[in-house]
């Protein structure tokens, strides 16, 4: 059914207020995540994309801070095929913009911020994925408009609250998507784009991994650890291959219908759990809650 059809079923459900939001079943994350799984049509193919885990470590050893892989994770990457594509060429115009060292105000120029607003529209308006996204939450009361919807992302993702000495130093967006350095180490960073280009440009050193989905093709998860310019990471972990719009979504999806918790989804029969977490020092709005963190988790 097209999107416009979905708008017109649903007038009804706003006329009798958003009774409906927050009552989004596990069953329904099952549904929709199936559905936005089938129509990334931007994932990587294997002839796009291909990687060498290497070494798998158990959860103990984790914390060990050895090198246990001799290649970089990412054996292959097409970037003419892929990185040509509006929404990864929005993402990679957003990856950028950021100082990783919590503690350092971010400032964002004009552009900068057009950037984000490019990033939102070019995943979330502009692709199947992000318009399946917003029909669901359409239908489940959450969104009264599109418009709403763009603008709530926007602001949830990339709204600045401080990580620390008070300083507006850090968003949901910095921290899952280009990661931070926070206390000594890494924090966040659950993006496979940004991990190969700091892979690829040698500021990047991959150690090893301590799971592996049980996709056979792309997306898939992994949980890696590694080294990013002196600073360790114990695990990194992030659906790799995705598009853009797909990473987005799912995080999106997850942090509204399960904010600070696990949320269970399912990826070709197979699940995948995303676990959130919100940020509670600051909020925006009428008290709404920015991101403070998604990811997927082991089950």
């Amino acid at each position: 059914m097209k999107l416009a059809a979905v708008l017109v079923l649903c007038v009804t459900l706003f006329c009798q207020g958003n009774s409906s939001a927050g009552t989004i079943t596990d069953a329904e994350l099952k549904s929709v995540s199936e559905a936005l799984y089938a129509l990334d049509s931007n994932k990587a193919s294997a002839s796009q994309l291909s990687i060498n885990p290497q070494t798998l470590v158990s959860d103990s050893q984790t914390s060990l801070e050895k090198d246990l892989s001799s290649m970089p994770l990412f054996s292959y990457v097409n970037e003419n095929a892929l990185f040509s594509k509006p929404t990864y060429a929005a993402l990679l115009a957003v990856l950028d913009n950021y100082h990783r060292m919590t503690g350092t105000t971010e400032n964002f120029s004009s552009r900068q911020l057009t950037e984000q607003e490019t990033f939102v529209k070019e995943t979330m308006s502009r692709t199947e994925v992000g318009r399946e996204l917003f029909t669901f939450l359409y239908t489940k009361g959450v969104y009264a408009s599109e418009e709403e919807f763009l603008q709530d992302l926007k602001t949830m993702w990339f709204g600045l609250y401080s990580r620390n000495n008070g300083k507006l130093d850090s968003s949901g967006f910095e921290h899952i998507f280009a990661g931070e350095i926070k206390g000594g180490k890494v924090s966040g960073f659950h993006n496979w784009i940004q991990f190969y280009l700091l892979e690829k440009r040698g500021e990047l050193n991959y150690y090893s991994h301590s799971f592996n989905g049980p996709w056979t093709s792309y997306p898939d998860i992994l949980g890696m650890q590694f080294m990013w310019e002196g600073y360790f990471k114990q695990v990194g972990s992030a659906v790799i291959g995705c598009s853009p719009e797909f990473d987005f979504a799912i995080y999106s999806l997850c942090y509204i219908a399960r904010p600070g918790k696990q949320c269970r989804l399912s990826l070709a029969g197979k699940e995948l759990i995303i676990q959130t977490y919100t940020w509670d020092n600051s909020s925006y709005g009428n008290g709404k809650k920015y991101i403070g963190s998604a990811f997927p988790a082991t089950p």
